[in-house]
C-alpha cells in the first residue's frame, strides 16, 4: 500500500497495488462490474507506478514499461498519463 495515495477510486472501481520490481509498485485500477466478453472476470488497467525509494510517481508506457516522472497534482483518478492538450484545449480545462 502506498501511504497517502491522493486519489479516491471512481464508482465501481478500486485500486490494487502490486510489487513490480524491488522498489517499484504497480498501481492498477480494477473495474468491479462484470462483462460478458471476458466471462465475468474483473477487468483492470494500469494506473501508473510508484518508486518507494524516490517517493515519486511515474506514468505508464504500458503495463510492463515505466514512463516519465509525473507530478501527482497532474494525475487523474483513471490514469497517471499526462494530457496532451493544445493551447485552446488547455484554456478550457
Amino acid at each position: 500500500m502506498i501511504p497517502n495515495f491522493p486519489h479516491e477510486a471512481p464508482k465501481n472501481y478500486c485500486y490494487e497495488f502490486e510489487d513490480f520490481k524491488r522498489n517499484i509498485i504497480a498501481i492498477w485500477l480494477r473495474c468491479d462490474l462484470r462483462f460478458d466478453y471476458n466471462l465475468g472476470v474483473p477487468t483492470r488497467t494500469i494506473w501508473g507506478f510508484y518508486d518507494t525509494k524516490k517517493q515519486q510517481y511515474f506514468s505508464p508506457v504500458n503495463s510492463k514499461s515505466i514512463g516519465a516522472c509525473v507530478n501527482i497534482k497532474d494525475t487523474r483518478n483513471y490514469t497517471a498519463m499526462p494530457l496532451k492538450l493544445n493551447p485552446l484545449e488547455a484554456a478550457f480545462v
